[in-house]
């Protein structure tokens, strides 16, 4: 390789690496999504595939995506183009970075307005309180994603933080975001989880109902949207991880930061569930609500509470920090394709995609409201762009991933970059290889109807 290191910068340390992609996999995904999709699909035996799914699938595919990145130095699209080349491999892969870029930007036109419900809460929070009526919350949040400018301008604002992070690089900005926010919002989490034990029944309930599986609540979508969550929370196949690799120093372990990574996101998504359930139990709410569970149970949980209404404060305060960790690693690829192959200053590359995405963003905001009529393929433009990245683009992404680093690129390449043990070299192999291609292509078969 001639270019072993990234014009864009590089992570101060190992630890600050660990940090940021923390960040960018721990955010609304674990406390926002994964509760309500666990409630949407049996509790128990989701949580179940969906571990099988990290272990098996989504730390495989992490550790090839941060090596391709650390090997490319450059963004998903640069490298997945000069490390076809360098495998003397067909160009057309190039179009596997432009797949993950694009899904990023998706991604973060829909996560953007939900981040902007976590910072309109913060208000809620500071000059209302919250109600400890279960009916009072839900009609509140029901108002509130029926108004158009609100959602627009909370999406507007949680957008402009973006890109301000992002405006200042990998250290003065992205580095520097993650290294007091991300800690202290597990602390947070820690305690809610500390308040839901004191729920009585109720907490044991939510207990059983996180980690008793019913596998008969399992079914082929299922399977599916706790792969696609596997690769939504750790941020595979948009090209952030792997544009996060990048800026990796060479002497870090990828294997062992993949597992420390992969091993915090999976504790917080947990650690959301064990807080949230009982919440939602305690208060005679449905776990498989949809979308507004976090912002229809953890009101309540606060209007309970002596002091609430400032722990509520520095909850939403700290969700919307979560969110934007993760929200800088989904623009970030685009960023770097910008100031590499257009010659943008990265200021004018981070307000040109900034733009871009915050225009998709308010079709998705309107999308609760307004043009709630309006359908692609029978979804909500929100709906839709979900279902179409986390359940399509981003496994088609891993999947690609784990064929090119496996079967594509040399294997010597690999090997440097990877530094590992004989033994743990081809059990990586072996399941990113076979296990994660398989498992992705037999569950999309089922879903066809094909098996």
């Amino acid at each position: 390789m001639v270019n072993k290191k990234s014009i864009h910068g590089e992570w101060s340390s190992r630890f600050a690496y660990i940090l940021a992609a923390t960040g960018s996999a721990v955010g609304l995904g674990n406390i926002w999504k994964f509760p309500y999709i666990t409630g949407e699909n049996g509790g128990g035996a989701f949580v179940l595939v969906y571990l099988a799914c990290v272990l098996a699938i989504g730390i495989p595919i992490m550790i090839a995506e941060t090596m391709m990145g650390r090997r490319g130095r450059q963004s998903p699209i640069n490298t997945l183009a000069t490390l076809s080349t360098e495998a003397g491999a067909n160009k057309y892969w190039h179009y596997l970075g432009w797949m993950g870029v694009t899904a990023g930007v998706l991604i973060l036109s829909y996560y953007s307005v939900i981040a902007g419900w976590a910072n309109a809460y913060v208000f809620k929070a500071i000059f209302g309180g919250f109600s400890a009526d279960a009916v009072e919350v839900k009609a509140t949040f029901d108002e509130f994603i029926a108004s158009p400018m609100q959602l627009v301008f909370w999406h507007t604002l949680f957008m402009i933080a973006t890109m301000s992070v992002v405006m200042r690089g990998v250290n003065g900005g992205l580095e520097k975001a993650v290294q007091l926010l991300m800690p202290t919002l597990l602390a947070l989490l820690v305690l809610l989880v500390g308040y839901a034990m004191t729920t009585g029944e109720a907490y044991f309930q939510g207990l059983s109902f996180l980690f008793s599986p019913d596998f008969s609540e399992i079914d082929s979508d299922a399977v599916l949207t706790a792969m696609g969550h596997a690769f939504f929370t750790l941020g595979l196949g948009m090209g952030a991880i792997m544009v996060y690799g990048s800026y990796l120093p060479s002497n870090v372990s990828i294997a062992k930061t993949s597992l420390y990574i992969a091993g915090a996101d999976t504790i917080v998504a947990l650690l959301a569930g064990i807080a949230i359930f009982p919440l939602v139990f305690a208060n005679g709410l449905e776990p498989g609500s949809g979308p507004g569970l976090i912002f229809q149970t953890l009101p309540i949980a606060f209007g309970n509470m002596t002091g609430g209404w400032l722990f509520g404060i520095l909850f939403f305060v700290l969700l919307v920090f979560a969110a934007l960790t993760s929200s800088i690693s989904l623009i970030e690829p685009v960023v770097a394709w910008l100031v590499e192959n257009k010659g943008f200053t990265r200021s004018k590359a981070s307000v040109v995609s900034g733009l871009v995405t915050w225009a998709l963003g308010v079709s998705v905001a309107l999308s609760f409201n307004v043009w709630s009529d309006f359908t692609i393929f029978n979804k909500t433009i929100f709906n839709f762009l979900d279902y179409l990245t986390a359940n399509l683009m981003l496994p088609i992404g891993g999947f690609c991933i784990a064929v090119f680093s496996t079967w594509v690129m040399h294997d010597k390449h690999v090997r440097e970059e990877l530094a590992l043990p004989e033994q743990q070299y081809i059990l990586w192999r072996y399941l990113a290889s076979y296990v994660a291609p398989a498992a992705v292509f037999l569950v999309f078969l089922h879903v066809l109807g094909v098996v």
